[in-house]
């Protein structure tokens, strides 16, 4: 007998497993379904990225049993300092001490670890992995995926989690806006010299902003942050190949100081930079979430934290489904769960392409101009306000899983 569930995921990521945590955490059973092997995805060295999580999205992480886990491992934002090139005229985000820190950074292996550990344990939800789909079928009574040695999974939801180059969604010929910022980001993990107090900095160059974001010490003490440069196309693959003595050099030059002795943190990296936006996220029995409905620059952090509050909408859309006695996949449902989710993704995705084309992108924006916007956001206490509420990711019709 088949083992139908409710979920078919396909893509175990941070917000496909984060998905069907928090489902089961509701009653409601998946398969999971990913390519890659979870044993490469949390190799140390594999993946040397950083996520900002959100006020909400820590709520959300406590609401299905992960705090205990993540809470040592994660390092609070205490501000964000804002500078054009390192020249006058700072900004600083610093929350006041009854409103808690800005989001929590952790690294992205540890956040993989803590999800992986908890669906091994979870019996409502079935991992597939690393398995290749080589069908996908929707009908209108329910949804499968041949996997590559035959098998055949089966649910009454299809939901696409693979990241922005979804096979689902192109399959399902979801509309998607897109273009190319033609710029890279390099990433790399540094130990440094000086404590980084928590300051998560923002600095913008005329090729690109480079940003610090600060993680907890490692076992021996030393100082840690992940760094994240945006730079042109062309020059990434240059910057990429210099010896670690003379990319270390550049990034130093980057740092103004501002930390003391660097070190490297693992190997270094880079991945394009661009956006995207489906006007649909839903179809026959078919929801998108995370990527695979909406890719945005890193520039304000939110990324991940937007794909989180799919999977609390998504969520509760269902259980309250359910509680009426429909089943996962009807139509009304996926229309409710698209009519949530439309304003606040595009909301947050236009923000952060207007944020990249003012500040991320060389020539679109002079330095004195990006300093005079800057030096009004500083005298503007509640633009500042609205800011730090957007960094929490506090604003807007929150899901029930991401409140405390």
């Amino acid at each position: 007998m088949a083992d139908k569930r409710d979920l078919l995921i396909l893509g175990g990521g941070l917000v496909g497993m984060t998905l069907a945590l928090a489902a089961a955490k509701k009653g409601i059973s998946s398969h999971v379904v990913d390519r890659a092997d979870p044993a490469e995805l949390t190799a140390e060295g594999f993946d040397g990225r950083a996520s900002a999580i959100s006020t909400a999205s820590w709520n959300l992480f406590t609401n299905i049993g992960l705090a205990g886990a993540l809470k040592p491992l994660g390092c609070a934002i205490t501000n964000i300092a804002v500078t054009d090139g390192m020249k006058p005229g700072r900004i600083d985000f610093e929350p006041a001490p009854e409103d808690g820190s800005l989001g929590l950074m952790y690294r992205n292996r540890d956040l993989r670890l803590a999800l992986f550990q908890a669906a091994r344990e979870e019996s409502l939800i079935a991992w597939h992995a690393p398995v290749q789909v080589t069908k996908r079928e929707r009908g209108a009574h329910g949804v499968s995926a041949t996997l590559g040695d035959g098998t055949v999974l089966e649910a009454s939801l299809m939901v696409a989690a693979e990241g922005r180059r979804s096979p689902t969604r192109e399959e399902a010929g979801l509309n998607l806006a897109h273009w190319n910022y033609h710029h890279r980001a390099i990433i790399a993990g540094l130990f440094h010299e000086k404590p980084h107090e928590g300051v998560a900095w923002e600095i913008f160059y005329p090729a690109g902003p480079f940003a610090l974001l600060p993680l907890p010490d490692d076992e021996q003490g030393r100082h840690r942050s992940a760094m994240v440069w945006s730079v042109n196309e062309k020059d990434a693959d240059g910057l990429l190949a210099l010896p670690e003595k003379a990319f270390l050099g550049e990034v130093l030059g980057k740092m103004h100081g501002v930390y003391g002795a660097i070190e490297a943190d693992g190997p270094r990296s880079s991945y394009p930079l661009g956006f995207q936006h489906t006007a649909r996220i839903i179809g026959e029995r078919l929801a998108l979430v995370g990527d695979a409905a909406h890719g945005i620059h890193p520039i304000a952090g939110q990324g991940l934290n937007l794909g989180l509050r799919d999977v609390g909408a998504l969520v509760e859309v269902l259980v309250e489904g359910m509680r009426l006695g429909l089943e996962p996949g009807e139509a009304q449902m996926l229309a409710r769960y698209e009519k949530w989710r439309a304003l606040d993704s595009f909301s947050v995705a236009f923000a952060c392409d207007s944020l990249t084309r003012l500040f991320g992108i060389p020539g679109k924006l002079p330095s004195l101009a990006r300093r005079i916007g800057m030096a009004a956001v500083q005298r503007t206490p509640p633009l500042k306000r609205f800011f730090m509420d957007e960094a929490r990711g506090m604003s807007g019709d929150l899901p029930e899983l991401l409140k405390a």
